[in-house]
């Protein structure tokens, strides 16, 4: 096999622009042969992947994998919404939802690294799927749920939004139907906490004070007692609560009822003890800034770039 030195490796690297490792790799297989190292990235796909790190991927989908006791939901991204669907995308998440629960990965880190077979690892086998489907592909996040009862998933619209729950009880017919019910009420109502109690006092105070500064700016309440004023804000908060905690939101099918009262009413009529323990949900491409551009300025950019 031909040498090759750390300064090769460099070399290729700033070629390609792909990872030392691979650029290593390259070098090994072609036996130290620089051309043939970087047509072997080519081929690879981990040049063009490379190449594509800048772009912005705020397209993809959320999804969902229950197996046995275990769930995860995951948000990978591409560029475009036709890539996100198609099958060769589609397929490609769901590998990396059954590598994530296969290898019980606890970030998107640990789960790059994780080996997919033959050595390779799951940046190397997303890097490879870049060049074969032609957009930068990531994984944002995911969440794995490990429970002694079950998992409940709700998909939205193919993938636009998805939501997971922890349920804390037998699965039956009734208590399924529940858990189907509530999953499709978060996806609605969007809760930033499960419980009251899981509002951290910090929080609590913050929006107090926000609210009594409202109270105090509000003309109707001048000139009312600060005991009365006290009053108003602490029924803002338990509204707070009431908007902002899944157990205490009212059904979206039937505001008579809280989700807790739904909750109960089924343990009721079942005879069984029923919980949510946790739940999760993600929005594909939320926080994501996607890239705008003139269109003048990007058919401009192209004419450029086919003059060199």
């Amino acid at each position: 096999m031909a040498e090759f030195t750390a300064k090769d490796v460099m070399k290729l690297r700033e070629q390609t622009g792909a990872g030392m490792m691979d650029c290593k790799r390259a070098l090994v297989d072609a036996d130290g042969d620089f051309e043939k190292a970087a047509e072997l990235l080519r081929e690879r796909g981990i040049a063009k992947a490379a190449k594509r790190a800048s772009k912005v991927a705020a397209e993809g989908v959320v999804y969902a994998l229950v197996e046995g006791k275990k769930g995860v939901l995951v948000e990978v991204n591409c560029e475009s919404d036709f890539v996100a669907n198609g099958e060769k995308f589609r397929a490609l998440v769901d590998l990396i939802a059954k590598q994530i629960l296969n290898v019980g990965a606890h970030d998107v880190s640990d789960l790059l690294t994780s080996d997919m077979g033959g050595g390779k690892t799951v940046e190397t086998f997303i890097s490879e799927q870049v060049g074969i489907i032609g957009e930068k592909i990531s994984v944002r996040r995911f969440t794995v749920f490990e429970t002694e009862g079950f998992v409940e998933t709700y998909i939205h619209m193919g993938g636009t939004m998805g939501v997971m729950l922890d349920f804390g009880c037998e699965e039956t017919a009734a208590t399924k139907e529940l858990a189907h019910n509530i999953a499709l009420h978060t996806a609605f109502a969007k809760p930033a906490y499960l419980a009251a109690e899981d509002v951290s006092a910090e929080t609590v105070e913050k929006e107090k004070a926000i609210l009594l500064q409202e109270v105090h700016n509000d003309e109707k309440m001048a000139g009312k007692p600060e005991k009365v004023l006290a009053g108003i804000v602490e029924g803002k908060i338990k509204k707070f609560f009431e908007e902002n905690c899944l157990l205490e939101q009212k059904y979206v099918r039937d505001d008579k009822l809280t989700i807790k009262q739904l909750i109960a009413q089924t343990a009721k009529e079942t005879g069984t003890p029923i919980s949510v323990n946790r739940f999760v949900f993600f929005v594909r491409g939320e926080g994501i800034e996607k890239k705008q551009e003139d269109l003048s300025e990007e058919v401009a950019k192209q004419v450029e770039a086919m003059k060199k």
